[in-house]
């Protein structure tokens, strides 16, 4: 029985700095959006003007998440993670304090494009220090941007309530997330962002097989979180199969932004929930998806990345339904919740199934299907606020479960490994 492996000090400490990461670019955005009645009403806009706003956030992400690799590649994945995170609040406060339906839209674009890379580096980063552990971790990374989210919203809501001025709540985030932000630089991994590769397969050694590939061992080492070890694809091959693994991504997208776009407004527009009340809608998603990352590794472990997935969209397809069948107070928090939690290591399986296909360079797997990601983002919220204005949002929200099914076809592009497969040895 292979003994248990323990990651060194470095590593430790880097986890936890990429914890962080991910926890502030999930408070940071996120404590806007149960702001957004209140910004509709102040600019007296529509529910297809605030979605065509959010919507074209992710046409700068599209645009700068192509960036990503050169820049990683030039100042290194946890620099460039902590520079854009930055920048990034630094571009909400426009959101917070804009005057206009179009310096709110300059808002969101200007935050999702330096998101963009936020974005791909700190999952880039999140990858090196899983390799130094030689085992799942991605998804409790994902799991603190949830819980940052969760935060996040709960900042919003609570602002609202009590009518704190968009400014100050903007102001205080951009001090206080880019003050922790920096602080939090020195104790991320230096160095190349490929060394953790290049120790993987330079090391064949008896006294370090948990860092050899199997095809240099033999074998496949107990506690080794192994790089995929099937035959080359080839550039089209591995093109393709990017694209279906962008799709899960843009499904995915799309049921997030259900919760966050649009979940308070559903709740006030609905149910005439209070403030905080309509807040919950989002908090439910993020925190049901948070748990579902924090325990997501054990899980995927047990059932692989693609079996996972497909359980996880039969989750949201029926709690969506229900609520869109039977609306309540209720039923609105709990299928977002199950959208939540349905999703909830789509993300994480997704980014690192990208950054396995090395056929078209280091990098550039995960920058392609994190540029996916933002699709959904871009063309969902417009057509659910249009949809929205059309009908009502109940039935404009009856996309959702239709993503669930989206999720179901593209699944088949994720591995479906699990931890006693990675155990095995050949006969």
């Amino acid at each position: 029985m292979p003994e248990t492996f323990v990651p060194d000090r470095e590593a430790v400490r880097a986890r936890w700095a990429v914890s962080l990461v991910f926890l502030l670019n999930g408070v940071s955005f996120c404590a806007i959006l149960p702001r957004y009645p209140e910004i509709v009403r102040q600019l007296g806009i529509t529910n297809t003007e605030l979605g065509l706003a959010v919507g074209l956030g992710p046409l700068g992400g599209l645009a700068f998440g192509l960036l990503a690799a050169p820049i990683m590649k030039k100042i290194g994945s946890g620099t460039a993670a902590l520079i854009f995170q930055i920048l990034a609040s630094s571009a909400h406060l426009l959101i917070y304090v804009a005057p206009s339906w179009g310096f709110l839209a300059l808002g969101f674009v200007l935050a999702m494009s330096f998101d963009a890379i936020t974005d791909i580096a700190q999952n880039a980063h999140g990858m090196r220090v899983e390799r130094r552990y030689r085992r799942s971790i991605i998804n409790s990374f994902h799991g603190f941007w949830s819980l940052g989210a969760v935060l996040g919203g709960v900042i919003g809501a609570v602002c609202a309530q009590f009518s704190i001025p968009l400014a100050w709540q903007g102001w205080g985030g951009l001090l206080l997330f880019g003050a922790i932000a920096i602080a939090n630089f020195p104790f991320l991994l230096k160095g190349s962002d490929a060394a953790e590769r290049v120790k993987e397969v330079s090391s064949p050694s008896a006294s370090s097989a948990n860092e050899a590939p199997a095809d240099l061992m033999g074998e496949t080492s107990g506690n080794t979180l192994l790089e995929s070890t099937s035959p080359s694809r080839g550039k089209l091959g591995a093109l393709a199969l990017l694209g279906a693994l962008g799709m899960v991504l843009v499904f995915a997208g799309s049921t997030e932004d259900a919760g966050s776009t649009w979940g308070a407004l559903f709740m006030t527009h609905t149910f005439n929930a209070s403030p905080f009340v309509a807040g919950l809608a989002f908090v439910a998603l993020q925190g049901a998806q948070m748990l579902g990352r924090f325990l997501g590794d054990p899980i995927v472990d047990a059932w692989g990345d693609r079996t996972t997935a497909r359980v996880g969209a039969v989750i949201s397809f029926v709690g969506m339904s229900v609520m869109l069948l039977w609306p309540t107070a209720v039923t609105a928090v709990i299928g977002f919740a199950a959208a939540g939690w349905g999703v909830a290591t789509l993300f994480p399986a997704v980014f690192r199934a990208g950054d396995n296909v090395e056929e078209l360079g280091h990098g550039v797997g995960i920058t392609v299907v994190g540029w996916f990601a933002r699709i959904g983002f871009l063309a969902a919220p417009p057509i659910v606020g249009w949809l929205a204005d059309l009908f009502t949002l109940r039935y404009a929200l009856a996309l959702v479960p239709l993503y669930a099914v989206g999720i179901l076809v593209f699944s088949g592009a994720l591995e479906n490994t699990t931890k006693a497969d990675k155990q095995a040895t050949p006969a």
